[in-house]
């Protein structure tokens, strides 16, 4: 991705760490600072989901234990370094956080990842309260809710076929693509949705 960005005549880095890391999350922001000054824009979109489809009661608790760092705690690491150099008064540019979120955490994904789900039901409550305290500072923050999306997060979760499986019973008859997400998150993140914060598409 860094290699086409360039290619385009854009300048990228990739910054490797954890989000499940405070001081990774720390290292990534002052690393991003350091080389194009505070972001204007940051997709926290970094979710995993258990290796196998499962109900809860059968569950490994390090499972468990992992889902949740990466997709709660790591979240709130993640945006824990954008509010802190993001906003006007932190000397930021202001701009937008996007958080990645998940229709699981409305179905409840029962008998496949209650866990996930419940990990990212955090999200509804941080872009909630993210978005008072940053609006004032010229951040806003709004959430995307992506359903049924054919990457391939599916076979890492045990079912590489969920989403061709699935895709069927969605009301377009077919799952969503990366790019449909992508294109939703270019439109919060732009000044076509300048009076749009603390809400979820």
């Amino acid at each position: 991705m860094a290699a086409e960005v360039k290619r385009q005549g854009q300048s990228a880095e990739m910054f490797q760490g954890d989000v499940a890391s405070a001081s990774d999350c720390a290292r990534m922001m002052e690393t991003h600072v350091s080389a194009f000054g505070p972001p204007d824009v940051a997709v926290l979109n970094a979710g995993i989901v258990p290796p196998r489809l499962r109900s809860l009661a059968d569950a490994d608790p390090a499972e468990i234990e992992r889902v949740v760092a990466v997709n709660t705690t790591g979240l709130l690491f993640a945006a824990r370094e954008a509010a802190r150099v993001m906003p006007h008064s932190a000397g930021g540019r202001g701009g937008s956080i996007i958080v990645m979120g998940s229709v699981a955490a409305r179905i409840g994904s029962a008998f496949e990842f209650v866990d996930y789900a419940a990990s990212k039901a955090a999200c509804d409550a941080l872009v909630l309260g993210l978005a008072k305290e940053l609006g004032p500072v010229g951040v806003r923050v709004c959430g995307i809710r992506p359903g049924l999306i054919d990457t391939k997060i599916h076979a890492k979760g045990g079912a590489p076929d969920r989403a061709d499986r699935l895709g069927t019973q969605m009301p377009l008859g077919r799952a969503g693509t990366a790019r449909e997400v992508a294109e939703a998150v270019l439109f919060l993140v732009s000044d076509a949705s300048s009076y749009t914060t603390g809400t979820w598409l």
